[in-house]
């Protein structure tokens, strides 16, 4: 097995979600599919109520926003024509989510309907997040040694929760000291680690991100983090010159810490 030695100053771990503590394949096979399968009787059920109108008018303004692309669905306002007037709009919201989906946009107000549905989703017990069978043990072992373990994900930190409060090991969320998402930064841009590092206190050097993006990890590093890149099952392959630059694991279990003294 191999091992890759924590460097001594490393007191905070900072983790990626998707393709690192969980199968890409849930995230593309189940998690997304289960929005554009379900859209439109989640509309249909929800429309009334005022989360699920500040939705549709975060999605009417982003669609305006992207009147000029190709394809853009717009979502009209409604006239108040009754019934007819109604499934013309849900199924405009509905077009509108597919072809943002298409394009695998990450707008704020497409992330926001995804969060409320899988919320719904999970709560009702329909659906449990699914994590690679190493991350849990590893992570309760960090913690157990004194680090402190944060998640970053382009996913909305309510999305990131329900993940982990309702996961096939059950509600793991206190094993979490604190959640970012793209509100911060972005995850390719090094200003991101930057202001992570400055919320939690510390030091970027403090902190070790372990991601299975390159991107990521190259932004990271620019701002001082230690790295390892992350190779699972299902991740988009690396460059010969990735792997030789870049530490790799396959495990979490493959991280020694070395015992605080």
């Amino acid at each position: 097995m191999v091992v890759l030695s924590v460097p001594a100053e490393v007191t905070v771990i900072l983790l990626d979600l998707e393709g690192t503590t969980t199968p890409i394949a849930f995230v593309k096979d189940i998690l997304f599919p289960y929005i554009k399968e379900n859209v439109k009787e989640y509309l249909q059920t929800h429309w009334e109520e005022e989360e699920c109108q500040q939705d549709v008018n975060l999605l009417r303004k982003q669609a305006e926003e992207d009147s000029h692309l190709d394809g853009a669905v717009p979502i009209p306002a409604a006239s108040g024509n009754g019934a007819d007037d109604l499934q013309q709009m849900i199924q405009a919201v509905v077009d509108n989510v597919c072809w943002q989906m298409s394009l695998d946009r990450k707008t704020m107000a497409l992330k926001q309907l995804q969060g409320h549905m899988w919320r719904a989703a999970f709560k009702a017990g329909s659906m449990k997040a699914e994590f690679f069978e190493d991350v849990v043990p590893a992570v309760r072992k960090w913690r157990e040694a004194g680090m402190k373990v944060y998640i970053y994900s382009s996913g909305s930190v309510e999305a990131q929760k329900l993940l982990f409060g309702h996961s096939t090991e059950g509600d793991i969320l206190e094993l979490v000291d604190g959640h970012f998402d793209t509100k911060i930064g972005h995850k390719v841009e090094s200003e991101s680690y930057r202001k992570i590092a400055s919320s939690i206190g510390c030091s970027t050097n403090n902190i070790l991100f372990l991601t299975d993006v390159t991107r990521e990890a190259s932004a990271a590093e620019e701002a001082d983090v230690h790295v390892a890149v992350v190779v699972r099952p299902g991740n988009a392959g690396l460059t010969d010159d990735e792997k030789t630059y870049f530490s790799l694991i396959t495990s979490f279990s493959e991280l020694y810490l070395p015992s605080s003294t």
